[in-house]
């Protein structure tokens, strides 16, 4: 019998965040994460019982090239934590094989060398900084495969979370793009520039997720 993944839903949009930001993407949301993150938005999909549809590779594919035939080249995979998905080293090959070009969203905790394969996705890793209450999951192990098309996002929600974020970049060096994101609602903007500009922090960027300023920040399929 041919796999099922669990598909929570399926849309196309604007990357939110990212070195993709602002760049039409089809997003395949997955079922399930191992983390209960403090500010997490996507709470509904990270139950084993979440609303899914169960979906084949052939049916991942058709998706992926209506998206194609749409000018849509760039396809996310998130969550939850995609990676924990049984098979979906499957889907990766699949959606490189269509010649669309595949970030997943990984929240930091999930081994990434067993993906660094010739179908080596992107990845925009999650570092989980103390308002998470779920740094001590991260596996810093991945800070040494990053690559420049990568990305460590470090959500940040209180200056402490700032100054963490200075440092774990100064332990681990990864070689790709540093971004800071604001806890939305928790965290001004403002403040995290101001630390920015205190600390020397050059080599980061700031970030706001953009469809939140968009639509309503509730919404989902956006």
């Amino acid at each position: 019998m041919e796999h099922a993944y669990k598909l929570a839903e399926h849309f196309i949009s604007i990357n939110g965040e990212g070195q993709r930001a602002g760049q039409l993407a089809l997003f395949l949301r997955f079922t399930g994460c191992n983390l209960r993150c403090s500010y997490c938005d996507t709470m509904w999909a990270n139950a084993k019982d979440a609303p899914h549809e169960l979906v084949t590779l052939d049916r991942i594919a058709a998706i992926a090239q209506k998206a194609l035939s749409g000018g849509v080249r760039f396809v996310t995979l998130t969550g939850g934590e995609p990676l924990l998905q049984p098979q979906i080293q499957a889907v990766i090959g699949c959606l490189t094989e269509l010649g669309m070009q595949t970030e997943i969203e990984t929240n930091g905790s999930v081994p990434l060398r067993e993906f660094c394969t010739p179908h080596r996705p992107c990845f925009t890793m999650d570092y989980k900084l103390p308002a998470s209450g779920m740094e001590s999951h991260m596996c810093t192990e991945n800070f040494a495969l990053l690559r420049e098309c990568d990305t460590v996002k470090f959500v940040c929600g209180s200056r402490a979370d700032v100054l963490r974020a200075k440092e774990i970049a100064a332990q681990y060096k990864p070689q790709c793009p540093l971004f800071l994101s604001p806890v939305f609602g928790q965290i001004d903007p403002a403040e995290i520039v101001e630390i920015m500009k205190e600390q020397h922090m050059g080599s980061f960027r700031l970030q706001l997720q953009l469809h939140k300023f968009i639509w309503n920040p509730n919404e989902r399929g956006v």
